[in-house]
């Protein structure tokens, strides 16, 4: 501790994004980044047409001891200043964990710090209260390549699942379509750019699970409705692309339009008292301007407070691991050396698993 303060360095490798940053957290729950370097590794996957885990899991080996030290550096620290190591534990792509995870463990030994091992979805969870002050409970949509979900956030380790998806991710979707439509990796940016020279009426593509009374997602259903439409269309011009792209975008638009509908009347439902409830957007896809303008319409009619971190904090980042780790450590919540990588690890703990409860563990 320094003043009051706690300094954490922050390391991320769960999926193609190697990640090192440092974090300082005074005793008012108050966050600075004082480093985020995150070096992408689109252009090793690109040729794929998406992540090979073996690849990534050895540009992480390659890269990740000079991304801490250029975080280190950046922070102006040496490891006997940090008050912790933490690392994302899971979920992700196994060997790019370990070989995060494996280098917390070694810092965290060497300086005799206290290791926090991370679940990925608390470091999206609890990044807008790095930013600001955001109270317990709050409602988090998360929606991201490898996941799309609601939970109720009612503290730091506590989580209630509302709904996710029973299928694909909403990012893995976009992927999906761009590859069908001949675009490049990642989909996503693209089938937006696209979409707005398209007519989003053109092409009626089905609502999944829209009017149901829960809220979980499905887009497998809608991508094979897309799929069926490329093949009908046969060779496609330029405005059938833009119309294609954007008229699944308006039916994904219009489905979390009606989820949201749906999260917002169970989080009333748990917690009455809170009038003015926060609605954290957070992961890759809610980057999406589309997506943001069904998020701000949905804040002004439920009456929630939007917040949508900045784009770089949404998509994957060690800023949001070392944050996450510092909120535990304030908890005494720390982790024994031997704590292992996880390829599954659903926020909601309690709950029984959606879907996917393999020997690997449940995936939602």
């Amino acid at each position: 501790m320094h003043n009051g303060t706690t300094l954490i360095l922050g390391i991320e490798t769960s999926c193609d994004e190697t990640a090192a940053a440092v974090v300082r957290r005074d005793d008012e729950g108050n966050g600075e980044i004082l480093s985020n370097i995150v070096l992408s590794q689109l252009k090793e996957h690109a040729p794929y047409g998406g992540v090979v885990p073996e690849i990534a899991a050895r540009a992480h080996l390659n890269h990740l001891d000079r991304l801490i030290a250029q975080a280190m550096a950046e922070a102006g620290l040496t490891y006997r200043e940090l008050d912790g190591v933490a690392a994302t534990a899971g979920p992700g792509l196994l060997g790019g964990v370990i070989v995060g995870l494996t280098m917390a463990k070694a810092i965290a030994l060497a300086a005799d710090k206290p290791l926090i091992a991370v679940n990925h979805l608390e470091g999206h969870a609890l990044t807008a209260r790095l930013l600001e002050k955001v109270d317990f409970p709050y409602l988090l949509l998360l929606i991201s390549g490898g996941h799309t979900q609601f939970q109720i956030v009612e503290g730091v380790g506590r989580y209630h699942r509302l709904g996710t998806t029973i299928d694909d991710a909403l990012g893995e979707a976009f992927d999906k379509v761009a590859k069908l439509l001949g675009l490049g990796y990642p989909g996503g940016p693209q089938v937006e750019r696209l979409a707005r020279h398209g007519d989003p009426q053109r092409f009626a593509l089905p609502r999944p699970l829209k009017g149901r009374k829960d809220c979980n997602f499905s887009f497998s259903g809608l991508k094979t409705a897309v799929r069926e439409l490329v093949h009908q269309l046969g060779t496609l011009s330029d405005q059938d692309v833009a119309d294609v792209a954007a008229s699944f975008e308006a039916a994904v638009a219009d489905t979390m339009a009606d989820r949201l509908t749906m999260a917002v009347h169970l989080f009333r439902a748990a917690h009455p008292s809170v009038k003015t409830p926060a609605l954290i957007v957070a992961g890759g896809v809610a980057a999406n301007q589309k997506l943001k303008a069904v998020f701000e319409t949905a804040a002004a009619l439920h009456g929630l407070t939007l917040i949508v971190p900045p784009a770089k904090l949404c998509t994957d980042n060690a800023a949001m691991i070392a944050w996450a780790g510092a909120e535990r450590l304030a908890l005494g919540l720390t982790d024994d050396l031997s704590v292992a990588a996880r390829a599954r690890w659903p926020l909601d703990q309690a709950q029984a698993p959606a879907y996917g409860s393999g020997k690997l563990g449940a995936k939602a």
